[in-house]
């Protein structure tokens, strides 16, 4: 089962909701799922973990929210 992370940094915000957007459409193009992928960004907290540790954490809560996804009030 592919379960793709995509982790970035360096990025301003409105550039990484760039990079986000053009994934998911070039995805949704090329008949791929664009909510399997799950994005990250570099914090103050994960910057210095491991990659095998980040990618884990990131599908983790990645499926933890597709599974419960936000209540809008």
């Amino acid at each position: 089962m592919k379960s793709p992370v995509v982790f970035l940094h360096g990025f301003e915000n409105e550039e990484l909701l760039t990079v986000v957007r053009a994934v998911k459409k070039a995805l949704a193009e090329a008949g791929e799922d664009p909510g399997a992928v799950a994005f990250a960004s570099s914090t103050p907290n994960n910057i210095d973990w491991t990659v095998k540790d980040l990618i884990r954490e990131v599908r983790e809560e990645h499926d933890y929210m597709k599974k419960n996804p936000p209540v809008s009030p």
